[in-house]
This record gives structure tokens, C-alpha cells and sequence, in this order.
């Protein structure tokens, strides 16, 4: 099997190199022009791994990019956001028409020792699988390419002591706008959202019916890779539709079969926690009371 080499890019200038681009005019922040890039390789994939954040948004792409276990399809004004360290992979067709659109890189030495290194994690879009791109509107897409117009005239204007805080906090609205932009996307795309809590319900249905207790309880990574969506964008999707978490899901459903196998069945407390994944009677007795305020054996008794 023939093993393709794996660049790293380091540095905004190491990037501007692979990239075919001019240097950079600030060596931590760079906005690049997608219909500028000419990757400076000769192989039909490239595959690198970046100490660098990258956010932009790309139209008619040069083949496609990898990311995680999917692949953006830029046609619709998406969105992309990639944290440092990971792998991406570009599947470059040359003859295919020139890509547009914007891509804001910046090292972590940019934001360090600032809040916004602190609270940059808390924005959940790093971490979302491919499934989970954000789709622009054209005004949505105006607005971000104004905020990255302006950080670009920043840095360009010269630097001075007021730059880099200038910059970031330009990077935190443009942040925050996305934050917004993704919960109006929860919200637009309903029919599809509400397939997801169809889809969390028959999964649960079915790992509740199976074998649980060689499997031990379900868990919000297992449901996530079930849905082939991000654990974080489970848990935004559910808290944006139900005001519940993923774990409260699961406990609802496994509360639905406890009370169903005390009501139904002569098995015992220690029998029917086992039966649903815990190894010790007392955890399932415990969550048994927190969820509905009266023991597993009081439950039962209002059945006799």
C-alpha cells in the first residue's frame, strides 16, 4: 500500500508556502483568498496536519476535503471550522473550477496568555463532526466576510501595541455570530432535527431491548456514532429541542424500562438493575429515586 506523505504546517508562513501564496503580512493571522491558492505539490492528495485554527467558507472547491470520517461539500456557502492538530486531507482535481471564498488562519501564540484562549474551546464548532457544517445565507455570508475584510485591514495597517487586542476581540464576534448562526440552524432545519430525535429514540429503544447487561449502559460517544453526528452537536441539537442533555435522555429511557420491567415482571430490584446495565443495585436505586422521587420497591408496591 503506498503511504502519501503527511505534511505539517507549523506556521501561517509554512502554510502561505504549501499554499502557493505571497508571505504573510503578519507572521500568527492571515486572511486567505481561496481563488489566490495554488497548492505547491504534485500529488492528486494532500494531507497535512496544522498548529492552526482555521474558520472560512469556500465555493466551488477544487475537489474535496476530508475532515475527521466525512467530506465538506462547499456548494451551498459552508462553513468549516478545524482546530489545531488535526488531520485534514484535500483531494485536489486541478481542471475543475476555481474555488472562491475566505479562510481565516491564526496560530494559538496569537490568542495566548488572552481570554479568548481560555474560552475559544467553549465554542462547540471546533469540535463538530463534517456532518455538522454550518450553512450560510447570503446575508449571513456578507456579514463574516466584512468582520474578516476588517481584521485583514488591521494587520495590514501595521502593527502596534493595540493590534492584537483588536484582532481578537474582531475574532470573538465573528465567534459568537457563528454561535448564533448554528442555533438559527437548529432552528430552520427542524424536520431534519426532529429525524434525529426520532433516530436517538429507536436506538434507545433497541439497546434497551437487547443485551444491556453485557454492554453496560449506553453513553452519549455510543449514541452520537450511532446518529453519525458529533457528541457535541448531539447535545447542542438536544438542549436547542428538548432542554435536556444526552445523559437525560438516556436515564428517561432507562427509567421507561425499569418502571415497565417492576410492573410486568417478578424480577427482583437487584435482578432488573443488573438486566439494564449496572453492575450494583444501589447506582440504579439511587437514579431510580432522583428521576421519579419514590424507590424501585415503592414503585412496584403501587402496582400491589
Amino acid at each position: 500500500m503506498h503511504n502519501r506523505k503527511l505534511y505539517t504546517i507549523d506556521t501561517i508562513s509554512e502554510f502561505h508556502r504549501i499554499s502557493g501564496l505571497p508571505k504573510p503580512q503578519h507572521p500568527l493571522i492571515s486572511l486567505v483568498d481561496y481563488s489566490l491558492v495554488e497548492y505547491q505539490i504534485e500529488e492528486s492528495e494532500i494531507s497535512w496536519v496544522q498548529d492552526l485554527y482555521f474558520m472560512g467558507f469556500k465555493r466551488d472547491i477544487q475537489g474535496k476535503l476530508h475532515y475527521g470520517q466525512g467530506q465538506y461539500d462547499f456548494d451551498e456557502g459552508l462553513m468549516c471550522f478545524i482546530a489545531p492538530r488535526q488531520v485534514v486531507k484535500m483531494v485536489i482535481s486541478k481542471y475543475e473550477t476555481k474555488p472562491s471564498g475566505y479562510l481565516l488562519a491564526f496560530h494559538p501564540d496569537f490568542i495566548w496568555n488572552t481570554p479568548l484562549a481560555k474560552t475559544i474551546n467553549n465554542y462547540k464548532f471546533f469540535g463538530y463532526d463534517v456532518n455538522e457544517a454550518l450553512f450560510l445565507s447570503e446575508k449571513e455570508e456578507e456579514t463574516l466576510i466584512g468582520l474578516f475584510k476588517g481584521i485583514e485591514k488591521e494587520y495590514q495597517s501595521g502593527i502596534d501595541q493595540f493590534t492584537q487586542s483588536i484582532i481578537i476581540s474582531q475574532i470573538e464576534v465573528i465567534l459568537n455570530y457563528c454561535e448564533r448562526f448554528y442555533q438559527r440552524q437548529f432552528i430552520t432545519r427542524k424536520k431534519t432535527n426532529h429525524q434525529v430525535l426520532d433516530k436517538l429514540e429507536i436506538i434507545l429503544e433497541d439497546y434497551f431491548n437487547e443485551n444491556v447487561m453485557d454492554k453496560g449502559l449506553p453513553t452519549a460517544n455510543f449514541i452520537a456514532e450511532q446518529l453519525n453526528i458529533s457528541t457535541n452537536y448531539l447535545g447542542s441539537l438536544l438542549k436547542q429541542l428538548t432542554g435536556q442533555t444526552t445523559q437525560q435522555h438516556i436515564h428517561e429511557k432507562l427509567i421507561e424500562k425499569a418502571k415497565e420491567k417492576l410492573s410486568t415482571t417478578e424480577l427482583s430490584v437487584s435482578e432488573i438493575a443488573y438486566e439494564l446495565g449496572f453492575e450494583h443495585s444501589q447506582s440504579f436505586n439511587k437514579l431510580f429515586k432522583a428521576k421519579t422521587d419514590i424507590s424501585p420497591l415503592e414503585f412496584r408496591r403501587s402496582f400491589n
